[in-house]
């Protein structure tokens, strides 16, 4: 590896240790408030969660079933953890606040790793310690903004994991960046759309041998958690990959967002049916739009990975680039659930200079926008077509487009310099 192409990547550490790790002190000082405040007020009306249903996978586990063979989930095998462990830490198994209290701290200790991802990715940027606070801080305070979802849904788990993923090959830890990656897709798919970023990061850093190595312990560690479950209940897993493959349109999706507000205008005729684990909008102009998006979500996939790769190695872009290519994923997929935004909290933030305040500004919009109607009128939007709830889905949509926009808009060209993305 060649010492100069590494440091093009890895602005390098230079932030004092005892600086950082005060940083991350308080930040976790935050997170720990702000987790504390969504159990009062009106954080706690009208809740919409999936822990009873982790609950039975953990307790299915806990009495020696086997998942995926005994019984089906849509999840991941690297969700199980999450679900079993709050499970096996109950001393009694009708004990249903229990398995809620150990389920919470566990997403708790998944969003202080996610902060303490953070702070070592943009050390590793050379980020100033009052830019370092700033983000983390808005990670910190973030679950107030979102509301209720985040401490009743699992992403904190592959959110945290891929901050870490993130943060080890800005350190250049390369390998080890690739097995934390896998584990992160194993938990949930998501992550999977980073991967053609560190390959391409890797391969101009240190050529194309270190990035074949890590691509290999990326896939060793995916056959470390896929295969026993493949090998043990094949159809229950194909099944989860197949529910999650032919989703329909969600009604909090874009396209659906589109369709609310012809609804809400023009007095467009919609039909709203549950099914696989979400409300859906379904009927002509619904599946046409749900093609329309997926086709749309692989190809600015596509085109983020191309302008990545194309353009010089540097950090600053690695962190751009992954925050654009989960937020395209989010939002123009159609499926956009309000949990999906916790993927984006330890990433926006991360983005460097009036880009990255900007985009930390309209992120934290969405957020709020959001917490506007889920929980509170969710159910006024999916059983009634709510005109409020409408048009708050419908802007927080279009608020999503924008923010990816911001992220993949051209830096503006200096006096002599040349023009870069």
């Amino acid at each position: 590896m060649i010492a100069g192409q590494k440091s093009a990547c890895i602005a390098g550490g230079g932030t004092d240790p005892w600086r950082a790790t005060g940083v991350a002190v308080v930040a976790l000082a935050l997170f720990l408030g702000s987790w504390g405040l969504l159990h009062v007020g009106f954080y706690t009306r009208d809740q919409v969660v999936d822990t009873p249903v982790y609950q039975r996978y953990g307790d299915a586990m806990r009495s020696g079933q086997v998942p995926y063979r005994d019984f089906r989930l849509e999840y991941p095998p690297g969700a199980l953890p999450t679900f079993v462990i709050p499970s096996l830490l109950r001393e009694r198994r009708d004990d249903l606040d229990g398995y809620e209290r150990g389920f919470e701290a566990l997403m708790w200790l998944c969003g202080a790793g996610l902060l303490a991802a953070m702070v070592a990715a943009l050390d590793a940027l050379g980020v100033r310690p009052a830019r370092i606070g700033a983000a983390v801080a808005f990670a910190a305070l973030a679950p107030l903004a979102l509301g209720s979802v985040v401490r009743t849904r699992f992403d904190l788990w592959p959110a945290a994991l891929t901050a870490g993923a993130l943060a080890l090959l800005l350190r250049g830890r390369t390998r080890l960046a690739f097995a934390v990656l896998g584990a992160a897709v194993a938990a949930k798919l998501y992550p999977g759309v980073l991967l053609p970023l560190f390959v391409a990061e890797v391969w101009r850093r240190e050529g194309r041998r270190a990035a074949l190595w890590a691509s290999g312990v990326f896939g060793a560690v995916m056959a470390a958690v896929f295969l026993p479950f493949a090998v043990l209940g094949a159809d229950g897993l194909g099944w989860s990959f197949g529910r999650q493959l032919s989703r329909p349109l969600q009604i909090e999706s874009l396209g659906s967002s589109f369709l609310l507000a012809a609804h809400q205008a023009f007095g467009l005729g919609i039909t709203m049916r549950s099914g696989h684990g979400s409300q859906n909008l379904v009927g002509t102009g619904a599946d046409v739009l749900a093609g329309i998006q997926t086709a749309v979500q692989a190809a600015a996939l596509i085109g983020i990975w191309v302008w990545f790769a194309r353009g010089p190695a540097d950090g600053g872009r690695l962190v751009r680039a992954a925050a654009a290519a989960v937020c395209a994923f989010v939002a123009v997929g159609k499926v956009f659930s309000p949990q999906f935004l916790i993927w984006l909290v330890p990433l926006v933030p991360l983005v460097r200079g009036r880009r990255g305040l900007a985009a930390s500004a309209v992120f934290g919009a969405v957020l709020v926008l959001t917490q506007l109607w889920f929980p509170f009128r969710y159910w006024d939007l999916v059983l009634r077509f709510d005109g409020l709830a409408s048009w708050l889905v419908f802007v927080r949509d279009l608020l999503m487009v924008g923010l990816l926009v911001l992220l993949l808009w051209p830096t503006r060209r200096r006096a002599g310099t040349p023009r870069t993305t």
